[in-house]
């Protein structure tokens, strides 16, 4: 049975795809559907159905569209009820995609919808299991996101109903099964994943600590362990999956407004948009609109955006290297961000060219920062996250991760200079950024971050030092 994985790294998500006879069906796909339309034009197949694993709170999935441009049927487990047509299937049922099957199992736990889809080839042979978020490689899903949507869908209730599914379910399934999770590492939908990306489910039992023997009230208590406040963006998703949103098309057409230097000036005084700057920390750093922040293309910027942007239907004016607006706007949406309304026209270098106002950050390198450590009582913000910094960190910083920023803003002074610094630059520059917004003047960033850092003779702790901030 050939089961085709689309991982997209940027957002650590994995599609799947698979085609019978003329017949195709798609698991858990994202925004941007022609990939999946053009890929069955390939095989000179249909996409019959669309299978969603759960509603997904950490992108927008492109089931819609795919229903529309495709003609597929929507399928979601029991218990789902979304506001627009789908089948919402029984525990058990089997449905055909040409020669192959796929048997629903339902497996709540993430939320009360998760699914497990068992994968059944032309011979009658159990080939596979796509587990959304109920099972990764290493890990399985956080417990603690629908209760964000539903209040009394608490964290320990959904824990429970994950252990009861992985050992009445999952793990009575045969070990030789192929394990095709949602998720890879770096997703915040989980805690210990795996890079990798496939596993066999024997392997999974022998390896993942939730498959492991415990009680219950064991589980709940290593599971709950250790998770961090989700994202602010998860349960805004989560609604837009369960009660539908714009066409891709809709939200492309209304971004691709190219605006002159002064048309983008105008339209920023009039609609209060925020200014998104993706360019490099570096190109960022040298030269920029004032009042933009910077969330560069070339990183978590999906996750970055959602974690900075509370709201996705802010209004952005877009910033870009030439040529990559396009892009931008694509992976705004694939997160829901779906309201940008423009961008500027041939980039940053326009706008220099038309003798616009133009800002800048200083930036310092980690030799730098070395002798300011030695010479003088200097402050240190270290912006990574807080098991980042309880790692390592120089002595006497302060730990103010970059998504609890805004909720610590008066640790950062304004009537004497200091230092921030995350682990190689991209999320110190996106602080900077913000701290620049909001009227600081008075500090560097460290290019290289505490990689940079960690090479110099400043002295650095493995242990939490007491300024930490949670």
């Amino acid at each position: 049975m050939n089961v085709e994985q689309i991982y997209t790294g940027c957002i650590a998500h994995a599609a799947y795809y698979i085609e019978s006879n003329g017949v195709a069906a798609v698991f858990d796909p994202l925004r941007e559907v022609q990939p999946y339309i053009d890929r069955a034009t390939e095989d000179n197949a249909t996409i019959k159905y669309v299978f969603e694993t759960h509603f997904h709170a950490d992108f927008v999935s492109g089931h819609l569209d795919l229903q529309k441009k495709a003609g597929a049927e929507i399928v979601f487990g029991p218990g789902a009820k979304p506001a627009y047509e789908a089948i919402t299937a029984t525990d058990g049922q089997v449905f055909e995609v040409g020669d192959y099957k796929v048997k629903v199992i339902h497996t709540p736990g993430h939320t009360m919808e998760s699914t497990t889809y068992l994968l059944i080839d032309e011979n009658g042979k159990e080939h596979g299991i796509i587990t959304g978020d109920t099972l990764f490689i290493g890990d399985v899903g956080r417990p603690d996101l629908a209760q964000h949507v539903i209040a009394d869908l608490t964290e320990e209730k959904l824990a429970g109903h994950l252990y009861d599914s992985l050992r009445n379910k999952i793990l009575p399934l045969s070990d030789d099964l192929i394990v095709y999770p949602n998720h890879g590492a770096g997703s915040a939908c989980g805690k210990k994943m795996s890079k990798e990306t496939t596993d066999t489910l024997g392997n999974q039992k022998k390896v993942n600590y939730a498959l492991q023997d415990m009680t219950k009230d064991e589980f709940i208590k290593v599971l709950l362990d250790g998770l961090t406040t989700p994202p602010g963006y998860f349960p805004q998703n989560v609604l837009m999956n369960i009660k539908g949103y714009e066409s891709l098309d809709t939200i492309m057409d209304r971004a691709k407004q190219a605006l002159t230097p002064n048309e983008f000036e105008v339209v920023a005084n009039e609609t209060g948009a925020l200014l998104l700057d993706t360019r490099d920390a570096s190109d960022f750093a040298k030269g920029f609109i004032p009042n933009s922040i910077n969330i560069g293309l070339e990183g978590n910027f999906a996750q970055w955006v959602g974690e900075m942007i509370p709201d996705v239907k802010q209004e952005i004016l877009l910033i870009t290297y030439p040529g990559k607006e396009e892009e931008a706007i694509t992976r705004l949406s694939r997160v829901g961000y779906d309201f940008t309304i423009g961008y500027l026209k041939d980039g940053f270098d326009s706008w220099k060219k038309n003798g616009k106002e133009v800002d800048s950050l200083q930036r310092i390198s980690a030799t730098d920062l070395e002798q300011q450590y030695k010479n003088k009582d200097v402050k240190i913000f270290d912006v990574r996250k807080k098991s980042e910094f309880d790692s390592e960190h120089v002595i006497d910083a302060i730990n103010v991760p970059l998504n609890e920023i805004n909720k610590h803003l008066a640790e950062f002074p304004k009537d004497e200079p200091f230092i921030i610094h995350c682990a190689g630059g991209y999320r110190s520059m996106i602080a900077a950024s913000i701290l620049k917004q909001r009227g600081w003047d008075n500090f560097v960033d460290v290019v290289g971050g505490f990689k940079e850092i960690a090479e110099t003779s400043v002295d650095t702790s493995e242990y939490v030092c007491p300024t930490t901030l949670l």
